[in-house]
Formats: C-alpha cells, structure tokens, sequence
C-alpha cells in the first residue's frame, strides 16, 4: 500500500501528519521525503542513515570538430537549453531535461553526454522500519530527477508512507502518482481552500482516491468544510491548534510524542484509508 501526503500550500501540516502517522504504526514500514528541496522528515523520525548515492543526468556536449552549426539541435529542444551561433553552441545546463533529442536528430554525430550531479538519496532505518530521503542541490531547478530516484526504492508489498512536495505542479504530481491513496492536508484560510482546490483537482485527473485533513482547525473559518462537504470529500481527521504540538515542531519532537493520545487516532486513520482502498 502506497500513501501519499500532499498539500496545495506550504506550512498546513503535511509533515506532521506524514510522520505521525508513520510513528503510530505497528508495521514495519517505508518512508519517502519526496519533499527533497526542503526535506524535514528526517528531524522527526531521526533515522540512522546507513548509505549515500548521488543523482546525476545527463547533459550534451558538441564536438565541434563534427559540429556543423545546422541549428537542428536547438530547435528540437523544447527547453531552450541549446543556443547555436554562426561557429559557436550554448548549453545551458540547468534548463536541460535530458529528453535525448538533440542527440537523436544530429546528423554529423557531434552531441554525446556527460554526468552531472544534482543532488543526492540518502538510506536509513528508524524504529526498525527503511528511511529515504533526496536532497537537491543548492541551484538547481529541476526536482523531478531526485524524486524518481527516491520512488525506484519503493516496495509495493510493504506499507509505503510519501511525503510529498507542497504545491500542484510537476514535483507533486510525481510525486503522487502511483499512490492507492493521497491525504491531503489543508488549514481553514483563504489560501488553504483555494489551494486545496487546485491538488483536488490535480487528483482526480490522476484518478487517485483522496480524503482531507484539517490541520489547525479552530482557526480561520468553516469554508473548506462547506467544501468538502459539497464535493464529497471524506474528512478524515481534524487537528485543533495546540501550542504544545507548535512547540514540540520548533524543537524537533513529533506531534504524537508531544500528544501520545493521538497515535490511536492516527491508527484509526490508516484502518479508514484501508477501507477506502
């Protein structure tokens, strides 16, 4: 079973809840910190880290000594990585998504690859269960690759717990797809209703189920109640401020180690997620 947490907006509470629930469990586990240009995971469930591999991909290189200058090579990229002069190439680096095209349509065989890293996984084990987490480097814009690398360590036949990245574009969705089932984690504010909106619609065009979880939910209004209401969402829990859960945050304690009455909730929770798969 692949559960995935995900949020539209930052801050609502996704890690919170991704680690909690992972911390309430009986199960052997799997965790994944897809959130890898902010990951934080590690801070709660302090895993030992046992391994370290680095994440490269490929970038083109010209060899002008074959290079005719034709063009072909950056008009096929859809990136505008790839600048062609009257006897000079610009690649640039960080807007090349190593789709292989340039390569493909160069006649003169002047376009091969180089490695370049982007950024590292790294592996451990917490409270008996597998830790992994990605960490893109300083810089770099483009997520998605590490991400990948982090998902290739899923074992289907185990409880997979994701942590994914805040927002609704290309690293959340990565990051999602495959799951049996998304939480996703909102706060009742204007932006928490209007972004929840977005990823809820993000998921059911990737026609995976999802419920909602209200983090924070004595503050701000009722609307993203009213909305799920609307919508049919099952609201699967609700989570009221509490100073002593934003303290033990700050200090790098888990909301169930601060409140150890809520491991049963989330117990209950992973038996409703069940039912729903």
């Amino acid at each position: 079973m692949i559960i995935s947490i995900a949020s539209g907006k930052g801050g609502t509470g996704k890690t919170t809840v991704a680690t909690s629930l992972a911390l309430s469990l009986k199960e052997k586990i799997q965790f994944l910190d897809c959130d890898v240009e902010e990951p934080n995971a590690h801070i709660f469930l302090k895993p030992e880290f046992l391994k370290e591999e680095s994440v490269k991909i490929e970038i083109p290189e010209i060899d002008f000594s074959k290079c005719d200058f034709c063009g072909k090579c950056a008009e096929i990229c859809a990136f505008n990585s790839i600048i062609v002069f009257k006897e000079k190439v610009l690649i640039f680096e960080n807007l090349c998504h190593s789709c292989g095209g340039c390569k493909l349509i160069c006649s003169k065989g002047a376009i091969s690859y180089k490695e370049r890293e982007i950024g590292i996984v790294k592996e451990g084990n917490f409270n008996g269960s597998f830790f992994i987490n990605g960490i893109l480097n300083l810089k770099e814009p483009m997520p998605t690759p590490v991400i990948e690398k982090v998902k290739k360590h899923i074992k289907e036949e185990k409880i997979v717990i994701i942590d994914s990245p805040p927002g609704t574009s290309c690293p959340m969705i990565k990051t999602v797809i495959g799951s049996d089932f998304c939480i996703l984690v909102t706060e009742p504010t204007p932006f928490g209703l209007n972004d929840l909106k977005l990823a809820v619609d993000v998921l059911r065009k990737l026609k995976i189920p999802f419920g909602v979880i209200i983090n924070l939910v004595d503050l701000g209004d009722d609307k993203v109640e009213k909305y799920c209401k609307d919508e049919n969402i099952d609201i699967l829990l609700k989570i009221p401020f509490n100073r002593k859960i934003s303290n033990g945050y700050s200090q790098g304690i888990s909301l169930v180690d601060v409140m150890p009455e809520y491991k049963e909730k989330f117990k209950n929770l992973f038996k409703k997620i069940k039912g729903f798969i």
